[in-house]
């Protein structure tokens, strides 16, 4: 089962959303905003991909952090911190399968990934 995190209101979520179903692909759909984000769900991530893969560093979110917080995340602990109070500052959509993780939303991406990680 290919499980997909994010916001469900954001565009590129959206876009995901669409060609996941367009393509018949079942997931689960894991909404930061209701079902929460833990400490254990991002050290799951950041077994997958390094914390600065997972920070959007184009949205809101961060341009209205003040410099001294963006400068210091220096490692996994200072950036779950952040993301645990900040989910929307977390890049989206995560896809995820069989212990592979896929950032953002591109539909060639999305297809090679759902080809070499089939359910």
């Amino acid at each position: 089962m290919y499980t997909i995190y994010g916001i469900k209101n954001c565009d590129t979520m959206k876009k995901a959303f669409k060609w996941l179903d367009e393509q018949q692909i079942n997931y689960h759909f894991h909404n930061y905003k209701i079902d929460g984000i833990s400490d254990d769900l991002l050290q799951q991530f950041l077994k997958l991909t390094d914390w600065q893969s997972l920070i959007n560093t184009r949205g809101t979110t961060w341009r209205k952090l003040d410099e001294t917080t963006k400068n210091s995340i220096v490692d996994n602990i200072t950036a779950t911190k952040l993301m645990l109070a900040y989910p929307s500052i977390i890049k989206r959509p995560i896809l995820i399968n069989r212990n592979r993780i896929l950032l953002g939303f591109n539909p060639e991406h999305y297809q090679q990934f759902i080809e070499v990680n089939p359910l």
